[in-house]
């Protein structure tokens, strides 16, 4: 009996990638809550809002008053962020936003909360440069 060790392979990688969205999954469900923009709007000015974009997406429009936090610089930019006071997290369309809670979620904080469809999906003021 020959084994076809590339289908192994094949099926052992899907295997891990299947892991790995899974536990993403379940960090999420974990780390934050996702708001509509209509829940969204109501308290996010009583909040810390962090836009998670590079800079020259943040430049070119962004939710009135949020603060520019790359996904890429959060590591290194974690202590900016007040863990006690609520954090209200976007970015385009909600997968850096994504992991950025969960990177804040595994330093301590825990009031995150995400905007369902990210920035493209908002209808709100905006501002730009």
């Amino acid at each position: 009996m020959n084994i076809d060790w590339s289908w192994v392979l094949a099926i052992a990688i899907l295997l891990v990638l299947l892991g790995y969205e899974l536990y993403q999954f379940m960090m999420r469900r974990k780390a934050l809550t996702i708001l509509t923009e209509e829940e969204f709007k109501k308290d996010y000015r009583k909040a810390q809002l962090i836009d998670v974009r590079e800079p020259n997406e943040f430049d070119a429009g962004h939710i009135l008053g949020a603060r520019n936090i790359p996904m890429s610089q959060m590591k290194a930019r974690k202590a900016e962020i007040r863990q006690d006071l609520p954090v209200y997290l976007y970015c385009q369309s909600a997968q850096r936003s994504n992991r950025a809670a969960i990177l804040l979620y595994k330093n301590g904080y825990r009031n995150l909360f995400q905007l369902k469809g990210g920035y493209k999906k908002w209808t709100g003021k905006t501002k730009s440069k």
